[in-house]
């Protein structure tokens, strides 16, 4: 090949090398930009692609979301959470609490043995006398009237459950119970009609917060002197004669083994407390003394021992099975007198015990040792 060949050869490859370096720019660019774009693509496919992995990890059911089979038991779905969720939380409580209203309307109680005006009184939380004065009818305002079988009327309130007569107005009831008539009508349990507050002879009124003296009938005290207590009057019990004896200490024990309360206590309708003995249990003389009634006495006590003591005390002893001393009779203290029972108005075996002071009622706890 000669030099002239030879450098035409290379003039040709120069210009075609040129030429081709005029294009290599404009190709770069172009594929540079579809390159991008081919980037953008594929990481927005894998963002999607993971974002979808994860939301399936996340809600991926559990065996018991699958399809039941017939006859199978399905049980409750548990959808899993891998995140923490950003709100307020509130502890779960299984007790409801049920707001309580007052009952309005008058109930009725079966006295059932071993009831007590004071025990029924403190289950249906309203006071003792509430019940006697709603129940005048059967009890006279005597707590040892009742029995077994008898059934009660139980107000929902404390106060004066009052039935109508002919002649009672509600103005002057009201004032005779000292509440004002105003509370009376619109007290709800009354159903009055506001426009026009009457009731009838035979309706019941209750008149809240009411109260009156108790007529109560009472064995009187006894002096060991007095001569001529009627039998006819008080019961077969009464000492028809006047007798001297035995003098008290002033210091008293407690007549029954037990030293606890079965039923009432001493309050203003029940002058004397009510001491648990089992039947035909010993009765004790609470203090020496002479004896000025024994046996059967009407009002409800049953068989009765009286005692006076000659220095101004006086103890009785009632709803004894059994007495074992005698009109006259000096008695020590700690004596057996009888024995402890159920007799006259009694719901179970106790002993009723009172304690008089220069004729008035005194309440034992002040006269008996600490229980």
């Amino acid at each position: 090949m000669t030099n002239d060949s030879s450098q035409g050869v290379e003039t040709e490859f120069r210009n075609i090398f040129k030429k081709k370096n005029k294009f290599i720019p404009t190709q770069f660019l172009v594929g540079g930009i579809v390159g991008l774009f081919f980037l953008i693509f594929c990481g927005v496919f894998f963002i999607r692609h993971s974002t979808n992995q994860k939301n399936n990890i996340a809600i991926k059911p559990t065996l018991e979301t699958q399809v039941p089979v017939v006859g199978r038991e399905v049980a409750l779905s548990s959808i899993g959470q891998t995140s923490q969720i950003d709100a307020i939380h509130r502890k779960p409580v299984f007790n409801t609490i049920i707001p309580t209203r007052q009952s309005l309307e008058v109930m009725t109680y079966t006295i059932t043995t071993g009831d007590s005006i004071f025990s029924i009184a403190k289950s249906f939380k309203i006071k003792p006398e509430t019940i006697l004065w709603a129940n005048y009818d059967q009890l006279k305002d005597n707590t040892d009237m009742v029995s077994p079988g008898m059934v009660l009327k139980i107000p929902p309130v404390d106060g004066i459950y009052y039935q109508l007569k002919e002649g009672d107005s509600l103005e002057a009831m009201a004032s005779k119970f000292d509440v004002s008539l105003q509370s009376v009508i619109e007290y709800p349990g009354n159903h009055f009609e506001l426009t026009n507050p009457v009731k009838n002879p035979g309706d019941w009124v209750m008149f809240p917060d009411g109260h009156r003296e108790f007529q109560q009938w009472l064995i009187p005290v006894i002096p060991r002197g007095q001569a001529g207590v009627s039998k006819s009057l008080y019961g077969a019990g009464a000492c028809e004669g006047s007798y001297e004896g035995a003098y008290g200490t002033g210091s008293f024990i407690w007549p029954a083994g037990n030293h606890v309360l079965s039923g009432n206590d001493y309050w203003s309708g029940h002058l004397g407390i009510d001491i648990a003995a089992g039947d035909g249990a010993g009765i004790f003389a609470s203090d020496s003394g002479v004896v000025v009634f024994a046996g059967w006495a009407t009002g409800g006590y049953g068989n009765m021992v009286m005692i006076d003591h000659g220095i101004g005390y006086q103890t009785l002893y009632a709803h004894l099975s059994h007495v074992s001393v005698t009109c006259g009779r000096s008695v020590s203290q700690g004596q057996t007198i009888g024995s402890a029972g159920s007799t006259g108005n009694s719901t179970g075996a106790h002993l009723h015990f009172e304690v008089r002071y220069q004729g008035g009622f005194i309440s034992p706890w002040y006269v008996l040792p600490a229980p």
